[in-house]
């Protein structure tokens, strides 16, 4: 295939965004210029020339010092009465930071407590949660003012705070037996 059709291709490519690659192909046959369709794909100039970004894990491992989860979880008293447990957790040596027991979480106890989490320049930069409501509206804006960004975990994801989660099971379970 010569250099002028490569050239043809791009520029079609990059004038026509919306078109696809049977479309350039159907637009040179009516040129007479008879190209498969992997040849059209193989020349066309890609629009997203941003090298990709890191995956999940990655990001995790490259950070991992700098990274807390934090999480809530109910504990039934032995009057029956529910306790709400919210804990901070350093990803990288699984150290446990903070935790607090409440019988009414607020979003203002939330911030309370990652407050007091985070004394003396010790905040993360990060800061992985889910999207319970308890973490109030403007839970994210807030935690930038302190330098930590806020990572909410996707919808109906409790892998993507594997740490938080693993956590959890095994304090939940022995607070439920004593």
């Amino acid at each position: 295939m010569s250099p002028e059709i490569h050239e043809l291709i791009a520029t079609m490519a990059s004038e026509n965004p919306l078109w696809g690659t049977e479309r350039i192909r159907s637009q040179l046959l009516k040129l007479g210029i008879l190209v498969s369709s992997r040849s059209i794909r193989r020349y066309r100039r890609h629009r997203h020339s941003r090298p990709p970004s890191q995956s999940w894990r990655t990001f995790q491992a490259n950070h991992a010092l700098t990274i807390w989860a934090a999480d809530l979880f109910v504990v039934q008293t032995l009057t029956f009465q529910n306790l709400y447990v919210l804990f901070f957790i350093r990803h990288g040596r699984r150290q446990l930071v903070h935790f607090e027991l409440t019988a009414h979480t607020t979003a203002a106890w939330v911030w309370r407590q990652l407050i007091e989490a985070t004394p003396w320049n010790g905040e993360p930069d990060y800061l992985i949660h889910d999207r319970d409501r308890v973490w109030g509206a403007n839970f994210g804006g807030r935690t930038l003012g302190l330098g930590i960004k806020s990572l909410r975990t996707p919808i109906r994801a409790p892998r993507a705070n594997a740490i938080g989660e693993r956590w959890v099971g095994p304090s939940a379970a022995s607070a439920s037996t004593n």
